[in-house]
């Protein structure tokens, strides 16, 4: 009975660590697979906006293209003058048929109204008649540009990296402020005043990593020029700095599946366009940041989320 006790205790710690291997083993290839169904199911709750997003991007395609031909038939007309590429009266005939009304309800008034428009009266000198070619050759690219500024309103325009608090002190002169050194993958880190003294502890600001809009306005506050702004879920009662993904080092960019494009350098404040895209930042169910549905992701390394906000606004 000694020696079989003897031989038990010799040869039963291999089999228990054995055991203990696999089941750790197993603990993480379970935890990679909930990571990886997290992961799919959080991709699966865009997919439908996307596929909308790509109908609209379509359509949008198909307006611009009408614009361009729209801008280039008025651009040749301006260029002639009107000259000759329809079967119109002349000047002076459309003059004095504008002079007196019509007989007939047939194209006349539109033909004279359009002549009227575009030709100057024929008893005119030729330098005025020279100067508002000018004048009409700019209105089409005022309204070009407009189009391409309104069309192109969305969170593709926005420089959204990761970043690092390097560190992180109170305003000198404001009791709500901090001022943080930030690097966002630049040669020097930037300075950043963000009002968090009454949601995070100083202790709680220092190296840690956040994600920054890096392309608004510099803006002083309190004396101090901000270059960027910390991205944080919010709400009325409480705010949450959004924590990239594990792994994101300073500068990788935030990027969204549907909403391709390289961000503006700086944001007209002007244009409004941060406060067009903002109502539309939002975290999920999951506590996962989002625009649209499409989530703020790291690519090959995964999504930026607040720690317990979910259903909030991103500010």
């Amino acid at each position: 009975m000694f020696v079989a006790r003897s031989l038990f205790k010799m040869s039963s710690p291999n089999p228990l660590a054995r055991l203990e291997q696999r089941a750790a083993e197993a603990d993480q290839i379970i935890e990679y697979l909930k990571q990886q169904v997290q992961l799919l199911k959080e991709k699966a709750s865009v997919q439908a906006s996307v596929r909308e997003e790509k109908k609209l991007l379509v359509e949008n395609a198909k307006l611009k293209q009408d614009i361009e031909d729209l801008k280039k038939q008025l651009l040749d007309k301006e260029k002639r003058r009107g000259v000759r590429d329809v079967p119109t009266p002349s000047v002076e005939d459309s003059v004095k048929s504008n002079a007196t009304p019509p007989q007939t309800g047939g194209p006349a008034p539109f033909v004279t109204h359009a002549a009227t428009t575009v030709e100057s009266p024929p008893h005119k000198d030729d330098s005025k008649n020279k100067k508002n070619p000018e004048k009409k050759e700019k209105k089409p690219q005022r309204v070009a540009t407009a189009g391409q500024d309104d069309t192109k309103v969305d969170v593709s325009r926005l420089d959204l990296r990761v970043g690092r608090i390097v560190t992180a002190d109170k305003h000198p002169d404001a009791d709500s402020l901090y001022v943080e050194q930030v690097d966002v993958g630049e040669p020097s880190p930037r300075t950043v005043v963000s009002g968090l003294v009454k949601h995070v502890p100083l202790d709680q600001m220092q190296n840690r990593m956040a994600v920054l809009l890096c392309n608004l306005k510099p803006a002083k506050m309190r004396g101090v020029t901000s270059q960027a702004m910390v991205m944080c879920a919010s709400s009325p009662d409480n705010v949450e700095i959004l924590d990239p993904p594990s792994g994101a080092v300073p500068g990788d960019r935030v990027t969204f599946q549907g909403f391709p494009g390289e961000p503006d350098r700086e944001l007209n404040p002007k244009k409004k366009v941060w406060e067009q895209i903002q109502p539309h930042l939002r975290t999920d169910c999951d506590c996962v940041a989002t625009y649209k549905g499409a989530l703020f992701e790291v690519a090959g390394k995964g999504v930026c989320r607040a720690q317990t906000m979910s259903n909030s606004g991103i500010k």
